[in-house]
């Protein structure tokens, strides 16, 4: 049994923190608001009134939280993890974030001595609810093997991309291209929908045709039907990451054209009011545009 510390308890962090339980790791939870973690003191899990208090007897920490802001909140200053933390912990940031502060992260983490890794997640809400996320590692090799048993309790594939960023660069490779892909989809299907094709022969073609991938077999049904309250990840969200790996590509001197484009609409469905719905519903900047 390892002490593990769960910092962040939305959608993604509520799920790795109940497989920990499940998987019989002794658990100390803190979310900014307690109401969330309710379900987890009522399975077994310890409150904690501040990441420095929940971390203080940790051996392995882990943030799940939407922004830099969020993680440098729970990881600095006199009520941040990095605070209270033990000598030779691990520290194991899964948020998506920019690398910028995924760089000072893991140097605040040497500075108090600590071993650090990035481990995004990849996978739906449904993944991180059974214990099937994958993880795109940066780090060094002997830090991911001290925090595997941890890992494996909520993850069935880790990945390690190599040394830190470098996970997290992956990260915002991937959601680029899943933003571009939902918008390639949802053009094709608000422009189907205008035209007065059977939607359902549409669903079914665009799920075996060419123009296929996890993306849109995930979404083309949700988009056509407009059901966007169950949500697995928000427009607010993919936004957010939109930015950041907007930033990434500039530090690296790539052109990212359709990254650009995909950043301006989903910004325009944050300033329709739809930001805390799921990705699917970035269609709804299409369907408002006048015929």
């Amino acid at each position: 049994m390892t002490n593990v510390t769960v910092l962040g308890l939305g959608i993604m962090g509520s799920g790795i923190a109940h497989n920990l339980l499940k998987a019989g790791h002794s658990l100390t939870v803190y979310n900014r608001t307690q109401k969330k973690a309710t379900p987890l003191i009522e399975a077994g899990a310890q409150w904690a009134d501040s990441p420095a208090l929940a971390a203080q007897h940790a051996d392995v920490v882990i943030s799940m939280v939407g922004d830099d802001v969020a993680s440098r909140a729970m990881w600095l200053g006199p009520d941040g993890a990095y605070a209270t933390m033990q000598s030779q912990a691990v520290a194991v940031e899964c948020s998506t974030l920019s690398l910028d502060w995924i760089r000072e992260w893991h140097a605040e983490a040497q500075q108090h001595a600590l071993k650090s890794i990035e481990a995004p997640v990849m996978g739906s809400k449904l993944a991180a609810e059974s214990g099937t996320l994958a993880l795109l590692i940066g780090g060094e090799a002997d830090v991911i093997a001290a925090a595997r048993p941890v890992l494996t309790a909520f993850s069935n594939n880790i990945v390690h991309f190599g040394p830190p960023t470098s996970g997290t660069l992956y990260k915002l490779i991937n959601n680029l291209q899943g933003a571009i892909h939902l918008l390639a989809l949802s053009e094709g299907m608000v422009l189907a929908e205008r035209a007065g094709l059977n939607m359902g022969a549409v669903l079914e073609a665009v799920m075996s045709g060419a123009a296929s991938s996890p993306m849109v077999k995930g979404k083309a049904a949700r988009v056509i039907d407009r059901d966007y309250e169950d949500v697995h990840f928000t427009i607010r969200w993919m936004h957010k990451d939109l930015t950041y790996a907007l930033r990434a590509a500039d530090e690296l001197g790539v052109p990212t054209l359709l990254v650009a484009a995909a950043h301006e609409v989903y910004k325009m469905a944050v300033q329709l009011g739809l930001g805390d719905l799921d990705i699917a519903a970035v269609s709804e900047v299409l369907r408002k545009q006048p015929l």
